[in-house]
């Protein structure tokens, strides 16, 4: 029941915060550019992300691999795309992460070691974002003027970049302190696989490569919702809007990221000086085909006969097993 309220809360974080963002922007304008949609722009946009999902699966098979996970390019992709139909109909990214951990771990990779490689992904995907905000910060602060909005990017950035470093400061935490506990030992080990796979320079080269191709591919898709509307926005703009909107978004408030990721976006662009309506504009039509992916990972999870069970039962489990 708990998790059930909570399920509903986050619905209602999201149906709030669209309705106020519906509000303070004008409608008119969104319909005007909806109403010039080029499906064109859109295909391709979809077809990007197709190719984001296979980048996302080359990584995470990577660092599975090195948790002592080993799983073949075929069956990675498979989970990571049934994972991103997950992601639109659970709140945040956590029931695509929840999916990804029990399919791997159905397919022997084990429940630990299937648990580490996903936190490892997560933690690389966000912390390498993260470094992209820092890296537009240069045409960030030309664009805005606003110290106080200036100041949220850079904030973003760092604590995204100081978390991931605190998360490898806790592998090289002594042993004895930190597997008194079922929570520090399990995040401990996980620590260690992580700088173990730093260590291991050729996979972690392949790792940051893949991340960085995914968020550009991102940024790209996002551009593409721009052109098949034919808003003045360019490039540059989406380059240094969509970064750290994407990560305020991560946070787990809401069902995929709805109504944080448009009024972070609305806001994002008005501190720009560019329309609202245009921020407003993107980002439904970055969460739309972003579901229709969502709605390919359906399809393929359908086929594969594979059952996943709900994220609750999945943790139950793997505590069970693990004590």
């Amino acid at each position: 029941m708990r998790r059930l309220l909570l399920l509903l809360l986050k619905a209602v974080v999201s149906v709030a915060l669209l309705y106020v963002s519906l509000r303070s922007v004008d409608l008119a304008a969104v319909g005007a550019r909806l109403a010039r949609l080029e499906s064109g722009w859109i295909a391709l946009a979809l077809v990007l992300l197709a190719i984001q999902v296979a980048l996302v699966a080359v990584r995470w098979r990577a660092i599975a691999a090195v948790c002592g996970a080993p799983v073949g390019l075929g069956a990675a992709t498979q989970i990571t795309f049934i994972a991103m139909f997950f992601n639109q109909v659970l709140p945040s990214t956590v029931g695509g992460d929840a999916a990804r951990i029990w399919l791997l771990a159905r397919k022997g990779g084990g429940w630990a070691s299937a648990t580490y490689s996903v936190l490892i992904d997560r933690i690389a995907g966000v912390s390498t974002l993260a470094l992209f905000v820092l890296a537009c910060l240069p045409w960030t602060l030309t664009l805005i003027g606003d110290p106080l909005a200036r100041s949220v990017p850079v904030l973003i950035g760092i604590g995204a970049v100081a978390g991931a470093l605190a998360f490898l400061a806790i592998g090289a935490a002594p042993r004895a302190l930190m597997d008194r506990f079922l929570l520090t030992r399990h995040l401990a080990e996980s620590a260690r696989m992580a700088l173990r796979l730093c260590r291991a320079w050729r996979t972690a080269a392949l790792v940051i490569a893949c991340s960085f191709a995914v968020h550009a591919l991102t940024v790209t898709v996002a551009w593409c919702c721009m052109k098949a509307v034919a808003a003045p926005v360019g490039f540059a703009a989406v380059l240094v809007l969509l970064p750290p909107v994407l990560l305020i978004a991560t946070v787990p408030i809401s069902i995929a990221g709805w109504g944080v990721r448009e009024s972070s976006m609305m806001v994002a662009f008005a501190y720009a000086g560019l329309a609202q309506s245009d921020g407003l504009t993107l980002s439904v039509l970055f969460g739309a085909v972003s579901f229709v992916i969502g709605i390919v990972g359906g399809i393929v999870w359908i086929a594969s006969g594979l059952k996943v069970r709900p994220p609750e039962q999945m943790a139950d489990e793997a505590v069970a097993r693990h004590g």
